[in-house]
């Protein structure tokens, strides 16, 4: 199974934030939140983050990897309902080279692809561009239920994200990720250290690392479009028929040790994926850097197993990589 591309950014490079017209702000030619109208640009100089020797050495390996695979070769969809509706495949994710002892944090965002919006061709059986992106939807992140826990309880089982739901209800109260329809999104993985330092917050940039597998990118809709998706979910996913989702909605709500102060620094712009051939994209399997630009809105602690406002998320890629 394939590990991960690591994604901490673009390491030493100079980034141009630019307003685009339409009114979403830019960074390296990619867009995020709506900032209003006009158009301007400021390059600021990226500075290399050394990171914390509890986060990197950590790696990742990507489960049912053969099935995401199939499911990307097809053209991947997911749906979002108003309700919300749980991801298949699931992300599921075997970790190594956690400190057994020290408390992660694992979470899950969504960021976009690009700044398009697409439509499907029934006549070619194929997406085509449809115009510019719908205004962003408000940046969420997922916490995993089980955090924080030590590396060792992380290491020892498979990690299933089977809770987190998509939707497409920008009212949405209930924690889940909301997503626009018919927009293309890219899952990131986060692993984070919960440093018990009482200055931890100075140390927070330093006290994550990003993961990307390019294989579970999906289109977001509201009914499937590819007939052969359809086939495919029905196939591989025992729950696909007559399947209710009818889960509590009532997880109890943990406070999480560290985590307000190491969300501080992790919440960034969430700009679209950058290609390989963008020239301050992240690069396949190399760290980079946090944006230190932007700050998250004030928030009370997630409730376990559900996502969590987020202001800003930087675009970084990132996966399973050796240690650099």
């Amino acid at each position: 199974m394939r590990r991960g591309d690591e994604s901490d950014g673009n390491k030493g490079k100079g980034i141009a934030k630019c307003r685009s017209p339409g009114g979403q702000r830019r960074a390296g030619g990619q867009t995020a939140e709506p900032e209003g109208p006009g158009a301007s640009c400021v390059a600021a100089a990226k500075a290399p983050v050394k990171k914390n020797a509890k986060v990197a050495s950590v790696s990742v390996q990507l489960e049912m990897k053969a099935l995401w695979d199939e499911f990307n070769q097809l053209g991947t969809e997911m749906i979002v309902t108003k309700a919300g509706r749980r991801m298949f495949p699931t992300f599921q994710v075997k970790l190594f080279g956690m400190d057994p002892m020290a408390e992660y944090m694992l979470l899950m965002d969504f960021v976009p692809v690009d700044d398009k919006r697409y439509r499907y061709a029934f006549h070619s059986s194929s997406w085509l561009v449809a115009g510019k992106a719908d205004p962003a939807t408000p940046g969420r992140v997922h916490y995993h239920p089980d955090s924080p826990a030590k590396g060792a309880q992380w290491m020892k089982q498979i990690v299933s994200f089977d809770k987190l739901k998509l939707t497409n209800n920008l009212l949405d109260d209930n924690g889940h990720i909301i997503l626009n329809s018919m927009h293309r999104y890219q899952p990131r993985f986060h692993v984070v250290y919960v440093d018990p330092r009482k200055d931890s917050e100075k140390y927070a940039e330093e006290n994550f690392k990003t993961f990307v597998f390019e294989e579970t990118r999906f289109t977001a809709v509201t009914a499937y479009q590819n007939h052969r998706i359809t086939q495919l979910k029905i196939a591989s996913n025992p729950f696909a028929k007559g399947f209710r989702d009818c889960d509590p909605e009532d997880w109890p709500r943990n406070h999480r040790p560290g985590a307000l102060p190491l969300m501080s620094a992790f919440a960034r712009s969430r700009n679209p994926v950058a290609s390989p051939t963008q020239p301050n994209g992240a690069e396949k399997g190399r760290p980079g850097s946090w944006d230190p630009g932007g700050r998250p809105r004030p928030a009370s602690p997630a409730p376990q197993g559900r996502s969590r406002p987020l202001r800003r998320l930087h675009n970084d890629r990132g996966g399973r990589a050796s240690a650099h």
